[in-house]
């Protein structure tokens, strides 16, 4: 995580977004007033939004968990998936 104040922002914007979206950092914008923002790439922003929305869902986490418990134990079975034309 990165904190920039807002003037180096503006003066290296192109930077901080490829910054964001290259590394997948998160930068803090420091305001004086206002309160500050935080920057990140979309693709990390997607990734907390699917996040929270499976975390919200008990049913839907804990067979998550399970799954991922499964996999590690080792009880799988791979299959092909056909697809249709």
């Amino acid at each position: 995580m990165l904190a920039v104040n807002y003037s180096k922002i503006r003066e290296n914007f192109k930077t901080y977004c490829d910054k964001a979206n290259n590394d997948f950092e998160t930068i803090v914008i420091t305001r004086k007033q206002g309160g500050n923002v935080v920057m990140l790439s979309e693709a990390e922003y997607n990734n907390l939004i699917e996040n929270l929305y499976v975390r919200s869902n008990k049913k839907t986490y804990d067979r998550l968990i399970k799954s991922i418990e499964q996999l590690k134990a080792g009880n799988v079975q791979a299959r092909t998936v056909i697809e249709d034309e």
